[in-house]
């Protein structure tokens, strides 16, 4: 609990990019790992050196050891006339009488009492003691077996030099430990920002392509398998972005469109009311016109946003192919009711493609299709056929087809034949179909030739 107040200062002092922190991480594992290897490096060198020393000592007892008679019921010491830097730090004890000791020391001197201890074990060993000016001294004991009688002799050697030297190896490997933190650290910061720089242009470039809508795309060849999935979704997103910003450019351009004509009317009636006074019986055939022109824009309304939510929930403008047939087919099952007639899908080539959604398709050819459907008498027929360059979609019918008068204006929005036929709708199926066809390259045509009945004519580009 007491720890909780230092978050936010460990929050504070953490690295905000993810080249620092990355950077850090690997600084601190290398620091844990380089701290584990020079404990490691020290502790067997020091060893080592103690090995050394004790090898020196056992060397230089066992040479002693040559000058120490105990065949008889004595220890005696043979003299020789080069045995001087022999007794040099030499102790030689029989049993626990000191017969021989350095020059330089004393009877109470820590060595002396030191090399008394290890010498009265009667077994080989080594101890380490600090001797004046708190210089560490190592001594061995070996223990010379006799007949009658048994010598020890002690020998010390100063450590001082060792020292020295394992003080220079840790000393050493601490500067050379920090020089490879500084060089990790520093070649961690530039592996990681170069690393990082193909994801620091792909999002500027994914910045600036959304701004614009542009249509290029990062793509997945030839990049890491991180990148490459981080391209394909920044791709899915710019295509998501690029739908909206084309459903709202639609829609602002739909409703500029679509909006028009009833508003002038209302303006058309509203300045001839006023251009002179109007009886009660005109004024409220003015205000029977702005309702009819208000409701109109209420229902054109209400279908353009309609049909834009259904743009943005499937996300139709974006990439894709469509398998035309089963696409229609299921449009003809759907349509289909006992009170209508039954739409009956043909195709010259059971695998024909088109080079939109199967969402796009079903919009486009669903105004026309429903048209037919609700107007025929005992059939639909839709085929499908290729063409250059696309699919065409016939929908042919044998209703009453459309009048001739009214040809002209079929594809103009709010429009409609017959306004009292009994089917609710606001003329703008068949232009809308018309202007998402002509989105994507596409065209929605009538063929005022045909007889009986009405044929329309989808066509798409190929997948």
């Amino acid at each position: 609990m007491r720890s909780a107040p230092y978050r936010p200062v460990f929050r504070r002092l953490a690295p905000r990019t993810l080249r620092g922190r990355l950077s850090l991480v690997a600084l601190t594992t290398a620091a844990l790992l380089i701290t584990a290897l020079t404990i490691v490096f020290n502790t067997v060198m020091e060893r080592q050196l103690r090995h050394q020393a004790d090898d020196e000592l056992r060397a230089r007892a066992t040479a002693v050891a040559a000058t120490v008679d105990t065949s008889g019921p004595r220890v005696r010491v043979l003299e020789a006339a080069d045995d001087q830097p022999l007794d040099t730090n030499v102790w030689i004890y029989a049993g626990q009488r000191l017969l021989e000791r350095p020059p330089a020391t004393t009877g109470n001197s820590p060595l002396t009492r030191t090399a008394g201890r290890i010498a009265a074990r009667g077994t080989p060993g080594c101890a380490t003691v600090r001797a004046a000016h708190q210089r560490p001294v190592r001594l061995c004991a070996r223990p010379v077996p006799g007949g009658h009688a048994t010598a020890t002799v002690v020998t010390a050697l100063d450590l001082t030099p060792y020292q020295g030297s394992a003080d220079t190896l840790l000393l050493g490997s601490l500067v050379l430990g920090a020089a490879v933190l500084v060089c990790a650290y520093v070649l961690t910061r530039l592996a990681v920002g170069r690393a990082l720089r193909p994801v620091r242009t792909m999002t500027d470039q994914a910045t600036q392509w959304s701004a614009v809508g542009s249509d290029q795309r990062f793509g997945t060849g030839g990049e890491p398998v991180e990148l490459a999935r981080l391209g394909a979704s920044l791709d899915a997103l710019l295509d998501r972005i690029r739908a909206v910003l084309r459903h709202e450019r639609q829609l602002t351009g739909e409703l500029s469109h679509e909006l028009r004509t009833p508003l002038t009317r209302i303006i058309a009636e509203l300045d001839w009311w006023r251009s002179r006074p109007r009886s009660a019986a005109e004024t409220r055939a003015v205000h029977e016109v702005i309702d009819d022109a208000a409701r109109s824009m209420r229902t054109i309304c209400d279908t353009l946003l309609r049909d834009a939510r259904d743009n943005a929930a499937d996300a139709s403008a974006a990439p894709g192919t469509a398998d035309v047939v089963p696409v229609l087919r299921r449009m003809a099952q759907r349509l289909g009711t006992p009170a209508q007639a039954p739409a009956v899908v043909a195709a010259e080539d059971a695998r024909l493609e088109a080079g939109v959604t199967p969402a796009f398709l079903e919009r486009v050819v669903s105004p026309p299709l429903s048209n037919a459907v609700r107007y025929a008498r005992s059939t639909v027929t839709v085929t499908a056929r290729r063409v250059p360059g696309g699919v065409a979609i016939d929908i042919t019918d044998d209703g009453p087809g459309v009048p001739e008068a009214f040809a002209g204006e079929l594809f103009q929005p709010g429009r409609r034949a017959d306004p009292g036929d009994g089917h609710h709708g606001a003329g703008l199926g068949l232009p809308l179909a018309r202007r998402l066809a002509r989105s994507v390259g596409g065209e929605v045509s009538y063929d005022a030739g045909h007889r009986p009945g009405a044929r329309f004519t989808v066509t798409l580009p190929a997948g």
